[in-house]
């Protein structure tokens, strides 16, 4: 299915809201080589712009793309021992947009030969290796174009078990066009701000998915962080008609226990955060007075 983004998405760019910090300063310098503080500010926002003609991505305005939000997750540490400790360790950066996540992980160690990135469209991953300078071959990670509700690319299937693991080895990544070969060998998946552009259904239909493509051993884990409401519900911006389907960390927490095989099977962890940028959300949402507030939350096989 494509996305449509809501008209009032459409919003000029604005230069101040790219507000580099320390750590992001220093990724950036480390991937672009740009160590010059004003020149790598200027190929930021160069990218952003052809970027934000592509999709007018509100975190695409807003600069979340340089936030490396992964690194920040209560979750991530665990996931860089995933890469130390077990072999072939399948990484899916699941909407990854520019890819700054996934290169956020093999920057801090993670083999780049077990990761894989995809999107329901290239054209910004495109954008990531203007952004950081790197080709596929200097940043070789794989990328698939596909769509998460096509089972062509992602068919829910029941999640695997010690006893029904599948016993091949997991094909190569980048010979891969769908997600589907990879069910019980993925290690770990993030998905940042990704579920909540979706309705409560479809929500769950990505958990399911997800869930069938984990592998059994424990450990395996799928994070991220998204939209949330202390009660599940519709969070809607004072003054507009854009609404968000967005869980309490209980509700969310019921659904992957659901689409992982029902109580004892998880462990799952959220903890609320209000977002940056004020209530308006850096002016996405000019005149709302609730807090966008999001939930960082983790899932892992036990």
């Amino acid at each position: 299915m494509s996305y449509v983004p809501p008209r009032s998405w459409d919003t000029p760019l604005a230069s101040q809201y790219l507000q580099l910090d320390d750590e992001e300063r220093a990724f950036f310098k480390a991937t672009t080589k740009i160590d010059d503080d004003t020149e790598l500010e200027q190929h930021i926002l160069r990218v952003q712009a052809e970027a934000y003609k592509i999709f007018p991505y509100p975190c695409i305005r807003i600069f979340g793309f340089t936030r490396i939000r992964i690194a920040r997750l209560p979750a991530y540490p665990n996931l860089l021992k995933l890469g130390r400790e077990r072999k072939n360790p399948i990484f899916v950066d699941l909407g990854c947009a520019f890819g700054s996540d996934v290169r956020k992980a093999v920057l801090d160690g993670y083999p780049v030969d077990s990761c894989l990135a995809t999107d329901l469209r290239g054209s910004l991953y495109n954008e990531g290796h203007a952004l950081f300078r790197d080709t596929p071959e200097t940043f070789p990670v794989p990328f698939i174009e596909g769509d998460v509700f096509d089972p062509a690319f992602l068919e829910p299937r029941e999640p695997f078990t010690a006893e029904t693991a599948p016993t091949d080895p997991p094909p190569a990544l980048g010979s891969l066009t769908s997600l589907n070969p990879l069910r019980g060998h993925v290690s770990a998946v993030f998905m940042g701000k990704f579920l909540h552009l979706f309705d409560e259904a479809k929500q769950a239909h990505i958990a399911r998915a997800l869930a069938g493509l984990l592998s059994p051993v424990p450990g395996s884990m799928i994070f991220g962080v998204q939209g949330a409401l202390a009660e599940m519900g519709q969070f809607r911006p004072t003054g507009t008609e854009f609404t968000m389907f967005c869980h309490s960390p209980e509700s969310l927490g019921k659904v992957f226990e659901d689409a992982c095989g029902g109580p004892g099977r998880i462990k799952f962890e959220s903890r609320l955060t209000t977002e940056p940028g004020g209530p308006t959300y850096f002016d996405t949402w000019p005149g709302n007075t609730q807090p966008f507030v999001c939930q960082e939350w983790s899932v892992t096989r036990l």
